[in-house]
């Protein structure tokens, strides 16, 4: 019987999240997890699928474990892209012994079982009730200083470009004392910061038992409320449901962070309407102005797509001119990249030559950094506090934190440790990083 599993997680925070659920499924039915894919009988591989070339990665990825298949592990593909493509994944890769969607894991250890006696298995069902609520996530190796808490599975948006309806299923909620009791976990081990994550984590609602609904505004006042001390994040919002409560809980409760990421998109109405968003160019652009009266120091981020179907040079002007007005804080910038069995794809033509894509996004990220180094320099002498979150990348005697506003501050170490809350003064920065030294260095 295989015993040792091997777990890769690709893509987003949720795909982090599942990987611990998988992780704890598989310890409450005896396996161990192997800290290389050589010392395991299992590998198996957490997949993202919101981009061809994530995708392409898991192939790469698939391909790098079929040349040492004489070791015979047992390789299966779970998450996204094992929903969107299930039995051609084992048609087109004979590596592949098992495929699992989101929904399934419960199920991991008998189809690991049944791949060990030579069957190619396959559970891609979703579901409508599946949260994993009383499954406490397995989080591997010493404490951390952040972790994510996801609060809800699924999305209902149906956006024209978007897989992850098709790949994770309806909205599902998770039940309030579930999340508490996990947040409780992470706190009492040690961490420091928790992220709550969703698809869409303003369409967030339980039931108060008395008729009324618990939203993720009333979710956000709990767990600021009974964790003080903890930092408190969440991601991804959506701009049609996000509303004046959840800024109200933020402006609130001081260690709720001062962060919003707000994907966007587009910059023009048409686009938007193409994109099945749910809301217009001036829609946003109110949105901002009523989140910067009530958080006048809440940093904001986004996500802008280049070259989407049928773009025209005025609509791409359009995104150039929404971000000029609005000045993120950060973005992620990608081309379009068509997924089959999205409406884009049923119904609209990817008709922007890839050069162009790529020239309308350069644009688009050299218009970021311009801001983001903007951004950053009105922090200069400021002393702002930040977590120490670990050791710079490029020099050990350094180390980095994010600040309340997710801003990655580097300075000399001096005597901070590791998951300490310190004060920053920012003496300098660039596009994506400040950096100072600490207030007080005895």
């Amino acid at each position: 019987m295989p015993k040792a599993v091997y777990i890769e997680t690709f893509g987003c925070q949720m795909n982090v999240s599942d990987s611990e659920v998988v992780a704890a499924i598989l310890r409450m039915h005896g396996f161990t997890l192997a800290d290389t894919p050589q010392r395991a009988d299992v590998v198996l591989i957490n997949t993202c699928a919101i981009r061809d070339n994530a995708e392409q990665r898991i192939w790469g990825r698939i391909g790098f474990y079929e040349a040492f298949r004489s070791a015979k592990p047992i390789i299966g593909i779970l998450g996204c892209m094992a929903e969107r493509l299930k039995e051609e994944l084992i048609r087109t890769k004979r590596a592949v012994d098992l495929v699992v969607g989101p929904d399934a894991y419960r199920q991991l250890p008998t189809l690991i079982l049944h791949a060990a006696e030579g069957q190619k298995t396959i559970n891609t069902t979703l579901s409508r009730e599946e949260t994993y609520d009383e499954i406490l996530p397995f989080r591997d190796a010493a404490p951390g200083i952040s972790g994510f808490v996801a609060i809800m599975r699924g999305c209902n948006n149906m956006c024209s470009f978007c897989v992850v309806p098709f790949t994770r299923g309806r909205e599902r909620s998770r039940a309030p004392q579930s999340i508490l009791r996990e947040v409780a976990e992470l706190e009492s081990s040690g961490y420091k910061e928790v992220t709550l994550i969703g698809q869409n984590v303003d369409s967030y609602h339980a039931s108060k038992g008395n008729g009324e609904t618990f939203d993720f505004a009333d979710l956000l006042a709990d767990v600021a409320m009974n964790h003080p001390r903890l930092r408190v994040r969440f991601s991804t919002s959506h701009p049609k449901d996000i509303n004046a409560r959840v800024l109200q809980a933020i402006a609130t409760y001081p260690n709720l962070c001062r962060h919003i990421h707000l994907p966007v998109q587009a910059g023009a109405s048409s686009m938007l309407e193409r994109m099945r968003r749910g809301y217009t160019r001036e829609h946003y652009l109110a949105l901002i102005d009523t989140i910067r009266a009530t958080l006048p120091d809440c940093a904001i981020t986004t996500d802008i797509i280049a070259g989407f179907c049928d773009e025209t040079e005025q609509e791409h002007e359009a995104t150039l001119s929404l971000m000029e007005t609005v000045r993120f804080d950060a973005a992620f910038m990608f081309k379009y990249s068509e997924r089959p069995g999205t409406l884009a794809a049923r119904r609209m033509k990817d008709n922007v030559p890839d050069e162009l894509k790529g020239k309308r996004l350069e644009e688009i990220i050299q218009l970021q950094n311009q801001h983001s180094r903007i951004k950053n320099s009105a922090h200069l002498n400021q002393s702002m506090e930040v977590l120490v979150e670990g050791e710079s990348k490029k020099n050990s005697d350094e180390l980095c934190g994010r600040t309340s506003g997710n801003k990655m501050v580097v300075f000399p170490a001096c005597n901070a440790r590791i998951g300490e809350l310190r004060h920053v003064r920012i003496n300098g920065y660039s596009s994506a990083t400040l950096r100072g030294d600490l207030v007080d260095q005895n």
